[in-house]
């Protein structure tokens, strides 16, 4: 019998941790995107909707529910991976030294990597899993295609989780990783076209909305949930996303193997 995969030891060890706590970690899971629906997608969304009757709203006769929810499933996808890749990577090298552990063992480093990778994307596909069956309790799917944008969200979780942990691996102290929630994936959760649409923002800011990770992450899940994706637009969301990723990837190989090893 062939034994399993080194980096499959740290999933391991990282979901046995996880245990202790999924429970509350489900509730707010749950919680979330069904306070976000119920608050902004219908509350908000009544009064844009009808304003959308008076032919002053952006949204071209799209219900505002069916507009935000798979933005919000983008924008919620890259606030998980923003977390799972800040805290909990200083704490494993910094403060309770775990992967100096594993790496006592025949662990190497590119198997902490891949494995710590490995479970952030299982965890983002959980909460991505969640979020879209809300959306469809909503009735915010338009079409049987929209599923697609949970791998859509996936994708665009890790193409920040990637780079984050890269940077998390280089750092001293925990401010740096508040920094980058504070000032990376707020911003982007509110100017990356989540709550309105690119086009109503100053044509100043516009250019750099388009290259952050997250609206090309909520472009390509609404087109998916309003079944109005278009291939050539897919294929560059989706090319963009994935060179973030590799390229994260190999800036948390290098990274970690400089403050494990070296």
């Amino acid at each position: 019998m062939q034994a399993a995969p080194p980096a499959l030891r740290v999933v391991e060890t990282l979901f046995l941790k996880y245990k202790r706590t999924w429970k509350f970690t489900m509730v707010t899971t749950v919680i979330n995107p069904v306070f976000f629906l119920l608050g902004m997608g219908l509350g908000l969304g009544a009064i844009v909707d009808k304003a959308q009757g008076t032919g002053s709203s952006a949204l071209d006769g799209v219900a505002y529910l069916s507009f935000l929810a798979p933005g919000l499933l983008a924008a919620t996808a890259v606030q998980v991976a923003g977390i799972e890749s800040t805290f909990p990577i200083m704490e494993k090298i910094r403060w309770a030294k775990t992967y100096e552990a594993m790496l006592s063992t025949p662990l190497r480093v590119r198997d902490l990597v891949i494995g710590q990778l490995t479970w952030i994307a299982l965890r983002l596909i959980e909460t991505s899993a969640i979020f879209f069956a809300v959306m469809l309790l909503f009735g915010a799917v338009e079409s049987p295609v929209a599923v697609l944008a949970i791998p859509a969200a996936v994708l665009t979780g890790m193409s920040l989780a990637a780079p984050i942990c890269a940077y998390a691996a280089t750092r001293d102290n925990d401010y740096a990783m508040s920094t980058v929630l504070r000032f990376v994936i707020m911003p982007m959760f509110l100017f990356s076209g989540t709550f309105f649409p690119i086009s109503q923002l100053p044509a100043g800011i516009r250019p750099i909305a388009y290259i952050t990770p997250l609206w090309h992450g909520v472009d390509l899940c609404r087109s998916l949930a309003l079944d109005n994706a278009e291939l050539g637009a897919v294929l560059g969301h989706v090319a963009y996303l994935a060179t973030l990723v590799a390229v994260g990837c190999i800036l948390a190989s290098v990274a970690f193997r400089r403050r494990l090893v070296l």
